[in-house]
């Protein structure tokens, strides 16, 4: 590889969120840094069709999955049925359904501003995002966190859906435990290098069911405060992974890769 680095793919970052210069700077750059692939997912049917753009437009190095993010307001019932309608027209373009999920923060800020919030409408839609995962036999990519991870599980469980991918996830240990018994995927974002809570669970989950991220372009601390949020910055997370688990940086790459590979199909 380039620069003496080794293949990596991000398995969760949002191209199309980027200024579109900055996007097209990080993919010029990324095979320098031994970024393959990435798997950009979507905030709603306009992200979607942004993420289609950036699929065309590098065809083999952008994977795109097509979905709805929870940490917003749903819309109204007749633009929820097109963001599906669409899915289904376009559904052999994507390698999965996301990003979806459960509005966890949005309804910790509602709590603490004693604000009423229902979350029964968007564990109905992440229920309707199951069932079409598991239509077209795509993986799904999940936002969801601590107690929502629970109500995940069940609504995987209730249609047999095994291949999903709890992005940036944190949780109890038996949360943790229940889905690793379960065959689900996590991905661990540059956090890992400095974040404590997400050591832990590195040291908790099989290496075998753990890919790496960005989310970006969220931006990170420690080492990263102030950047630009990168595919290249997965390099210290393969590095803090590899000392957590107690094998080469090369080892455990190899192995990150080759996770998101299995997973992806890609």
């Amino acid at each position: 590889m380039p620069n003496g680095s080794y293949p990596m793919i991000d398995a969760h970052i949002h191209v199309d969120s980027y200024h579109p210069a900055d996007a097209q700077r990080i993919m010029a750059e990324c095979q320098s840094y031994g970024i393959e692939k990435v798997i950009s997912v979507s905030m709603n049917l306009s992200s979607c069709l942004a993420n289609r753009d950036w699929l065309q437009r590098y065809p083999g190095r952008v994977n795109v999955a097509y979905g709805f993010h929870p940490e917003q307001k749903l819309p109204a019932e007749a633009e929820i049925q097109q963001l599906f309608d669409w899915i289904d027209q376009h559904q052999t373009e994507m390698v999965a359904i996301g990003e979806v999920g459960l509005p966890y923060y949005t309804q910790l800020e509602a709590s603490r501003n004693e604000q009423a919030f229902n979350q029964e409408p968007y564990i109905h839609l992440l229920e309707r995002f199951i069932m079409t995962a598991s239509r077209y036999d795509k993986p799904i990519i999940l936002h969801a966190v601590y107690e929502d991870a629970e109500i995940a599980c069940e609504l995987l469980e209730k249609h047999n859906v095994t291949k999903a991918h709890f992005h940036w996830f944190k949780g109890s240990k038996a949360t943790t435990l229940r889905m690793s018994r379960s065959g689900y995927y996590i991905s661990v974002t540059p956090d890992v290098v400095y974040e404590v809570e997400i050591q832990q669970l590195i040291l908790q989950y099989p290496l075998e069911q753990i890919m790496i991220e960005t989310d970006g372009p969220w931006p990170f601390e420690g080492p990263f405060t102030g950047q630009l949020t990168h595919p290249a910055m997965m390099k210290e997370s393969c590095q803090a992974i590899a000392r957590l688990k107690g094998l080469s940086v090369e080892e455990t790459a190899s192995i990150l890769y080759q996770n998101t590979k299995r997973f992806y199909k890609i």
